[in-house]
């Protein structure tokens, strides 16, 4: 796992005045912020913006502060859910050849994206 993978990232959605779509930031790293049309996007682009904050502190000899989830959150949790519902992501998981795993953040992303967004 890489150092920057356990940095919290807060998303908040832009006004249409400003663009719209999302802001990603990065509070552990003053500055390091990165926007996209959605929240995915957003998050794809705030993984670069965290790669070239942490280049550059290293760089310029500039200390890279400890990421502050890495001691609250691990990432995981478990969660029961009806058979039905847990037949039925595994069928769509593999109709798109992704791991359950996968399929439950992206949907859980999605959910957040459409619930920022009113």
């Amino acid at each position: 796992m890489k150092m920057h993978d356990d940095y919290p990232i807060t998303i908040h959605p832009l006004p249409q005045k400003e663009g719209g779509g999302f802001l990603a930031e990065v509070p552990d790293l003053p500055g390091c912020m990165a926007d996209g049309e959605t929240v995915e996007s957003a998050l794809h682009e705030i993984e670069d913006a965290i790669n070239a904050w942490i280049k550059t502190a290293e760089e310029f000899n500039d200390p890279i502060p400890k990421p502050s989830i890495t001691s609250n959150f691990s990432g995981q949790w478990r969660m029961r859910v009806p058979k039905h519902l847990h037949a039925a992501l595994a069928l769509q998981a593999k109709e798109e050849g992704v791991s359950l795993n996968m399929l439950a953040a992206t949907l859980l992303a999605e959910g957040i994206g459409k619930r920022l967004s009113r």
